[in-house]
């Protein structure tokens, strides 16, 4: 009887080693890249004029993850740039792609939107700088390399934090004959206008809601040391110092890592990622002005983070699934009118850059007339186990944000924008007849009325996707 007893407890035993080892094992592994500008003065976009810099305030970096499930690898980037147009990063694609193994569809790179940092697409008044568009996606592709090499067994989970206080909706819709109307921007009788101040009386209603949701997503070792954490939020920027900057999105990064307690750790690195911000700001203009900076607002974003972190459950092996597809949208395109008097205008201010409003677009006009008809999209879905990320390559409002989520088959999502491309703002269709400035003709805000419908529907279609897929791979739960 007892060596019967004894055969079975072996046999058991036995098992549990072939199961053990038959079972594939998570790595993931963490880079950040330093992409600060090597040659200065650097160009800087994010303004309606163009502005030159002339030294670094605060270095910038492509924040590089790599994880992989034993059978996929994806990488997810995030890097301090205001936008970068899907030809560079699909550039920086192939050369990790080549250096790494890692498909480039199962890439997702996405800009922090920093309103300070070397500028490499044309936007508005400003250009591209030539020299830093050349040095960006060899950094960006040796920071996949980088992260890919580290690989090394890790546990996953995530978790859901809320910040009400540094979301508000910047649109404001208001009286009848108040907002400006941008004589090039291709709209008439604007109602809706940015930023209206606290005490204007001719302020009517915010445009949209917000998403205050703050995902974060940690990788930890076996054995519970913190390797990586992606933080998410839809805040539009807060605003940097004179310099180059990463803004608050690297003050966050720096105050996870103080939180986590992995100041002394070289391997550990935080990422924070923008969400769906296209309308949103961090002053609320239904409440008294309240003094702020980059410092005091990523300490309480990550004080946010950090209260979900704690609560996060983990998993020591969970299916990777990444799906990408394209879609061709039209372009708003001017008319032969709008073109005819753009071009007389833009005569006025021969051989200088643009640096008013009605200067600016008359100048995109032309632009956009010599552009092709349509625009072709790169949209992404990934499935960790049950958790859902939506890469849209738009600045995206927060109504389309919460849209996602609520019809993601996930329970939790996390939306990136600016993600594989800039192609513009899309504000939902209702929201086209108010105009205001993310309305307005432009570069970066070109893509047909009912461009926002399309792309949700297609990520929501998308998430549904890959959440169908390797669904018998059930999550293995990381024993504490």
């Amino acid at each position: 009887m007892l060596l019967r007893v004894f055969a079975a407890v072996a046999c058991l035993f036995y098992c549990s080693i072939i199961s053990a080892a038959d079972r594939p094992v998570f790595r993931a592994g963490a880079f950040a890249i330093d992409v600060s500008p090597l040659e200065l003065p650097v160009i800087v976009n994010g303004g309606m004029s163009e502005r030159v810099i002339d030294k670094v305030d605060d270095r910038i970096h492509a924040r590089c993850l790599v994880l992989d499930d034993g059978s996929v690898q994806i990488a997810i980037v995030v890097v301090d740039s205001c936008m970068m147009p899907r030809e560079l990063l699909d550039e920086a694609k192939e050369m990790a792609a080549k250096a790494t193994g890692i498909p480039t569809h199962r890439m997702l790179i996405s800009a922090t939107h920093t309103h300070s940092a070397p500028s490499v697409h044309g936007c508005l008044g400003s250009d591209a700088d030539e020299k830093y568009t050349k040095f960006l996606p060899i950094q960006i592709a040796k920071g996949i390399t980088q992260a890919k090499e580290r690989l090394k067994p890790a546990r996953i989970g995530w978790a859901v934090g809320r910040d009400e206080t540094n979301v508000a909706c910047r649109h404001w819709e208001m009286k009848p004959g108040i907002a400006p109307t941008n004589p090039f921007g291709g709209t008439k009788d604007d109602t809706v206008m940015m930023h209206p101040g606290f005490d204007n009386p001719n302020k009517i209603r915010a445009t949209g809601p917000t998403d205050p949701e703050i995902p974060v997503l940690s990788l930890q070792t076996p054995d519970g040391k913190p390797l990586a954490v992606l933080t998410n939020y839809s805040l539009h920027y807060v605003g940097g110092p004179k310099g180059v900057s990463a803004d608050y999105y690297a003050n966050v990064c720096d105050e996870m890592r103080r939180l986590l307690g992995a100041d002394q750790s070289a391997d550990f690195m935080a990422v924070h990622s923008n969400a769906t911000s296209g309308d949103m700001w961090l002053m609320d203009y239904t409440k008294p002005k309240r003094m702020f900076d980059r410092e005091t607002v990523a300490k309480e974003v990550a004080a946010a983070a950090f209260a979900a972190f704690q609560k996060i459950e983990y998993f020591d092996w969970l299916p990777i699934v990444m799906q990408e597809e394209k879609l061709t949208l039209k372009i708003r395109k001017p008319t032969a009118e709008e073109v005819e008097q753009a071009t007389e205008f833009v005569k006025t201010f021969d051989g200088r850059k643009p640096k008013t409003v009605p200067e600016v677009y008359a100048r995109e006009t032309l632009l956009m007339h010599a552009m092709p008809p349509t625009r072709e999209l790169k949209l992404q879905a990934i499935r960790l186990g049950d958790l859902g990320i939506a890469a849209i390559p738009n600045e995206t409002y927060a109504s389309t944000g919460l849209f996602i989520k609520k019809n993601s088959p996930f329970k939790t999502t996390m939306n990136i924008e600016l993600a594989n491309g800039c192609e513009g703002y899309i504000p939902p269709e209702e929201l086209h007849k108010l105009g205001g400035y993310t309305t307005w003709r432009a570069r970066t805000s070109c893509l047909q009325v009912d461009a926002e419908e399309k792309i949700r529907d297609q990520l929501v279609k998308l998430l549904n996707q890959v959440a169908n897929e390797r669904t018998a791979e059930k999550p293995v739960i990381a024993q504490r």
